[in-house]
């Protein structure tokens, strides 16, 4: 969904749930999730939202601004590293007593290409059955280039960067990549398949776009 509030639009994705009170979030990337009980109006939403508007974005700048400005990752204990969508110290995602920079990149990489490997495995086997469909192979790559890709010969690969996004965006990579055993191009047939799982895939799409974005300064 999205408001406009004086020239300024936000954005926003929309979950609902068994709670009392509706709820806004926001990541450290700016995007807005409002979390609402079930059977409230999308007026009702927006409204909420035009309410709070002045606070989302003088948040949201704040954090935009956080990012044109950030620096270059040291690897040390507190530095934080971006996994499943969060800022995590470096020392909650591998061991660093004793270790010099060089061999600390190395053990973050290999945690990444791992944790990317069990991550999209565990959703490949939740979508494929969705989809009806059985890849020949997965394998994890470094690419600066692509999130995934899938070739004729149902090979698929994803970037390990991936598993540094939001579960919801990695969910949509896998049945993305999924839809092309059926569909090799992009074409209508492709995204009504993909919208059929993941409905609001446009908005996936412009969340990656940032996180690229956010993820080429790390630099691991």
């Amino acid at each position: 969904m999205r408001v406009e509030i004086e020239n300024e639009i936000i954005e926003f994705h929309v979950e609902f749930g068994k709670r009392k009170k509706t709820v806004i979030q926001m990541d450290v990337l700016g995007f807005v999730r409002v979390k609402a009980p079930k059977g409230t109006s999308e007026e009702t939403i927006k409204d909420i939202v035009r309410r709070n508007s002045k606070l989302i974005l003088e948040k949201r700048n704040e954090r935009l601004s956080a990012l044109k400005k950030s620096e270059p990752k040291s690897y040390c204990d507190d530095e934080t590293f971006l996994f499943m969508g969060r800022e995590c110290p470096l020392e909650e995602l591998v061991e660093t007593e004793g270790l010099d920079e060089c061999d600390l990149k190395k053990n973050l990489k290999k945690f990444y290409f791992a944790q990317c490997k069990k991550v999209t495995l565990e959703r490949v086997k939740l979508y494929k059955s969705q989809l009806g469909v059985n890849p020949k192979s997965i394998e994890i790559v470094e690419s600066i280039k692509k999130w995934g890709s899938c070739n004729s010969n149902k090979k698929i690969t994803f970037n390990y960067s991936l598993v540094m996004a939001p579960i919801e965006l990695i969910d949509y990579v896998v049945v993305h990549e999924l839809c092309h055993l059926v569909h090799m191009n992009h074409d209508r047939s492709f995204w009504r398949l993909v919208g059929s799982i993941v409905p609001d895939y446009k908005e996936k799409i412009d969340q990656l776009a940032i996180y690229t974005r956010r993820i080429s300064e790390q630099e691991v």
